[in-house]
């Protein structure tokens, strides 16, 4: 079977592939109907479910979700933080830095910052998307560039053409190898796992509305509550002890995180107690590609910069990608192929600083006590992390793309 898409005329709007209908590929579809261009999404999964837990939606983020339309149903499920960064000491508890957010996050960048549920996040985007650009079980295994469209084939036998392709189809994309040359993904010796404990099973410290961060040698944990309250989500990072499975169906149990916490707070212990059966995954490293697009290809999302989760800005970046691209290709509607490598020269330096930034933070928070952790510690202390990167919280994707367009 062939799902054939007419090479564009000239003046016509191009046909576009989106391959992955995660956050990045269904905001790139929301903000391209947007812009009145039409796309279709090719997700490999036949439903789409509740993959993955929690996330933040920072401010970069919100004000592009609010121009899709559909915020509201998102801003019912999702938790308004009221503290983050609140930095705690792995023996005991204590206090080590906390940035009151409410209000002052309003007042400099114009929205609140949100922790959800990735399912609730991904309805938000998709809710912006019409049923009909769906095709769902469609993975795609072989992307060919032709001299008037690209070919996509599909694990079920199918075709498809396509004047441009977006590759929004994650670490593992199939897009970014007929782009750019990646290098091997490398082990980082860190492993995370992650668990939902519902709230009425968990202690009263994890049921605020806030972001909290506690670090200690070779390890740290995050939790905070999503879903409207009903669930506390759960990150911790480990040494991975030669552990490199990067899915995000590995399971773990208790006992395991449990013992990678042992000594630590009794409090935090009594919070992994309830944590079910957690998930477990590698995190793989990977150094930012110099290249996102190449003709009529181009990558968004964690195909083109995936990243640490220490800055918890990969959902965020996926949708400014989606909106930066979209404005390219509205604005140069008569060039499509130039639209991609502007999106590229418009997103790529911040996204890597980012995802630069991200790397770098993965050792700071698991120091051994001692001078260096003391050092931070006061750091941490005097710290104002929401003014300071504010660069990424006060960035709107949309009016960034126009400005380069100019």
């Amino acid at each position: 079977m062939v799902i054939h898409h007419s090479p564009t005329p000239a003046g016509a709007q191009p046909s576009i592939a989106v391959l992955g209908g995660g956050i990045g590929g269904l905001a790139a579809a929301g903000f391209l109907r947007r812009a009145g261009l039409q796309a279709t999404v090719y997700e490999q999964a036949p439903a789409f479910g509740e993959v993955g837990a929690g996330l933040v939606v920072s401010p970069n983020a919100v004000r592009l979700l609010r121009r899709l339309g559909h915020i509201d149903a998102f801003l019912d499920k999702a938790v308004a933080l009221e503290v983050g960064w609140e930095f705690r000491r792995w023996e005991n508890g204590e206090v080590l830095s906390a940035e009151q957010l409410t209000g002052r996050c309003e007042e400099l960048y114009g929205e609140q910052t949100y922790v959800a549920h990735r399912a609730d996040l991904l309805e938000a985007v998709k809710a912006a998307v019409p049923a009909e650009w769906l095709r769902l079980g469609k993975r795609c295994v072989e992307v060919t560039e032709r001299d008037e469209d690209v070919l996509l084939r599909f694990e079920d036998g199918s075709t498809a053409t396509a004047d441009l392709v977006i590759g929004a189809d994650g670490v593992h994309s199939v897009v970014r190898a007929a782009v750019a040359v990646a290098g091997e993904a490398e082990a980082s010796g860190m492993c995370a796992y992650r668990a939902l404990v519902p709230a009425d099973q968990a202690p009263a410290f994890a049921r605020r509305a806030a972001q909290t961060l506690w670090i200690g040698p070779d390890h740290h944990l995050v939790h905070y509550p999503v879903s409207g309250g009903r669930y506390i989500n759960i990150v911790a990072f480990a040494p991975a002890d030669g552990f490199t499975d990067e899915s995000w169906s590995t399971k773990a149990t208790v006992e395991e995180l449990l013992a990678e916490f042992a000594g630590w707070d009794p409090r935090l212990t009594e919070l992994i107690n309830a944590a079910g059966t957690p998930g477990r995954w590698a995190l793989l490293d990977r150094a930012p590609l110099t290249q996102w697009s190449r003709g009529r290809l181009t990558l968004l999302g964690d195909a083109a910069h995936p990243m640490f989760p220490f800055f918890a800005q990969g959902a965020a970046q996926a949708i400014e990608d989606g909106a930066a691209l979209a404005q390219c290709l509205v604005q140069d509607r008569q060039d499509p192929v130039r639209a991609l490598k502007t999106y590229e020269q418009v997103r790529r330096p911040r996204a890597t600083k980012i995802q630069q930034l991200s790397h770098a933070r993965k050792d700071i928070n698991h120091l051994p006590d001692g001078p260096a952790q003391q050092q931070r510690d006061t750091e941490l202390a005097q710290g104002d992390p929401l003014l300071k990167n504010g660069w990424i919280y006060g960035y709107d994707a949309e009016l960034a793309s126009k400005e380069a367009l100019v």
